[in-house]
């Protein structure tokens, strides 16, 4: 899911001309709160339309008068720069639509007949084709579509609103922006105009409790230092413009103030954030990529347990900004805690983890939302022509935001297998499925998702994740770049995942048994089928590199193009799942 957005309750139908048929996008009227998810579709035979349906709104919690304060101070700053996409709406009113989508969402049944909302005829249309593909959400769907446009696919983007990048900066690392270099949309010098600040190095910690209680009776925060790990901070706002401006020399359209609504269903898990950005931080030329500083936090005895966790980065607006987010994973059921309850803790403990008061601290910016996380991911295509990208699909780990970070890592290959789909017309449900094959590197992160939060009537030691947590950034701090930093970049490999986990054991052998009771036999069966997998994978990669064998595949005569475009997805899927594509 690319972001949350508002739709009209009553729409006008715009029809866009594509390849052997058309689609209607939907134009807002009377906007009310909706939730739109972001695809990508291809110049249609046989989907005749994609309906827009608005959401009633559900209550949300009332605001305690500090939430509401700062809020007051930040609004008049920020109401002239909202943009779409994940962060991009950070006023009180945008505060309280996301409190009521979240609210709906934990109330949703977790299954249900889903309305019809895109229409198939075996009768093509008559129009005449303007389009060969249709991407549907474009903060993060401009940066797909222009690397389709560059690959000679006429390709028009879908905005809800104007399409702009958010004023608050993406942190990523060089390797991972210069993705876009790699795919050919971008020169580096282009892309290093739109980095606003660099920092390093970047610190992950968690604090827990020593069996003896420590030398001086209290926690130990495990400290591991790294480098060149999101250390970069986008203004999104330049790289967004960037783009636009890359896919419209291509030929590309943008149409804004154009929505588009599908079908929501209960995810599986949760992340949910809240944060601030502020100026008054003496100490801010480093960055916490995950940091903990509490045990778990009891909240209220309606939301059960939830263990929360830091992040903190400095930001290009001023020498002492800072911008510092509280997260934490959780199922998406109806006594978790509203966003305003979590922006309360945030207040609460904001002060003890940056060591400043909050008096002392001038906010400009306060930030929110949750991630949806699904247990089967990539999401699978269910409609011929259409197929989710970026967010939408799944493609990010159940441990990130998701977002600018998860996309580029997949862009080069998505690019490549969609353009290939348009050329060989695999663009039946079936064959765009193979684009979003098992991962199993990705599904094994799921139950390190499930490890880290806690389920209703669950009592654990008060430090158990940090423990864990702890024990493995140890290790793998122990063993260096090639294990440490493809996991801090959600990439997961076999190897080092298996060394990991073995030199925590020798070191921490008691914390194992807990860890287990916690996260479950089930779970953790599902775990070692998916890292069983993953070891697979790694071996076939390993003999189709060894073989060259996508190079053969490409002058094989005896493949038709259907065949070598199942092949090539076959490869991919090895490539990725098994985390080969990572490169230090």
């Amino acid at each position: 899911m690319f972001n949350y957005m508002n739709i009209g309750s009553t729409v006008k139908r715009t029809r866009l001309a594509s390849q052997r048929g058309s689609i209607y996008a939907c134009t807002p009227v009377a906007p009310q709160t909706t939730r739109l998810h972001a695809s990508l579709v291809f110049g249609p035979a046989h989907i005749r339309a994609v309906w827009c349906k608005s959401a009633a709104a559900s209550g949300t919690a009332t605001s305690s008068l500090i939430t509401k304060r700062i809020f007051d101070q930040v609004d008049a700053l920020e109401a002239d720069a909202q943009a779409q996409g994940a962060g991009g709406r950070t006023t009180y009113a945008a505060f309280q639509a996301a409190e009521e989508q979240w609210a709906r969402l934990r109330g949703e049944p977790p299954t249900g007949p889903a309305p019809q909302f895109v229409r198939e005829s075996t009768q093509p249309l008559q129009a005449v084709p303007d389009y060969d593909v249709v991407v549907c959400g474009g903060t993060l769907g401009i940066f797909v579509a222009a690397s389709l446009a560059r690959r000679g696919l006429r390709v028009v983007v879908l905005e809800r609103g104007p399409l702009r990048g958010r004023a608050q900066e993406w942190n990523i690392s060089r390797k991972e922006l210069l993705e876009l270099e790699h795919v050919g949309v971008a020169t580096r010098e282009e892309l290093e105009a739109c980095v606003a600040i660099e920092f390093n190095p970047v610190r992950v910690g968690f604090a827990w409790m020593p069996e003896n209680g420590g030398a001086s009776g209290g926690t130990k925060l495990t400290e591991v230092w790294t480098r060149d790990v999101l250390n970069l901070g986008v203004r999104p706002n330049a790289l967004v413009g960037l783009m636009r401006q890359k896919l419209e020399e291509l030929g590309g359209v943008v149409l804004e103030r154009s929505a588009l609504v599908r079908w929501a269903t209960k995810p599986d898990g949760v992340c949910l954030v809240v944060g601030t950005l502020g100026s008054g931080f003496a100490n801010n030329s480093t960055a916490d990529v995950i940091l903990t500083n509490t045990p778990l936090q009891p909240n209220d005895a309606n939301f059960n347990l939830a263990q929360y966790f830091w992040e903190a980065f400095p930001a290009a607006s001023g020498p002492t900004d800072r911008t510092t987010y509280m997260f934490t994973y959780l199922t998406a059921d109806s006594y978790r805690p509203p966003l305003a309850a979590m922006l309360e803790d945030y207040w609460r403990l904001m002060p003890q983890y940056q060591g400043v008061e909050l008096e002392d601290i001038t906010f400009k910016r306060v930030l929110f939302g949750f991630f949806p996380t699904f247990k089967d991911t990539p999401l699978r295509p269910t409609f011929d022509r259409v197929i989710q990208v970026g967010d939408a699909s799944g493609l990010q780990s159940p441990l990130s935001f998701g977002g600018f970070g998860a996309l580029t890592r997949h862009l080069a290959r998505l690019t490549t297998a969609l353009a290939e789909a348009v050329e060989t017309d695999a663009l039946d449900r079936e064959s765009l499925a193979l684009v979003h094959a098992y991962n199993p590197g990705l599904s094994s992160s799921w139950m390190m998702q499930k490890a880290m939060s806690v389920r209703k009537g669950e009592q654990p030691p008060p430090d158990l994740i940090n423990r864990m947590l702890a024990g493995n950034f140890k290790a793998m701090e122990r063993l260096g770049d090639p294990v440490m930093k493809p996991f801090l970049q959600d990439v997961i490999k076999f190897g080092p995942m298996m060394r990991t986990m073995t030199a925590q054991m020798l070191t921490d052998p008691l914390s194992i048994p807990g860890l287990i009771s916690h996260v479950g036999p089930m779970p953790l069966l599902e775990w070692l089928g998916h890292m069983t997998n993953l070891a697979a994978y790694t071996a076939l990669n390993g003999v189709a590199s060894a073989v060259d064998l996508r190079n053969k595949a490409a002058s094989a005569s005896f493949l038709t193009p259907r065949e070598r475009f199942a092949l090539n997805r076959l490869l991919d899927a090895w490539e990725y799942g098994s985390g080969q594509d990572y490169k230090l």
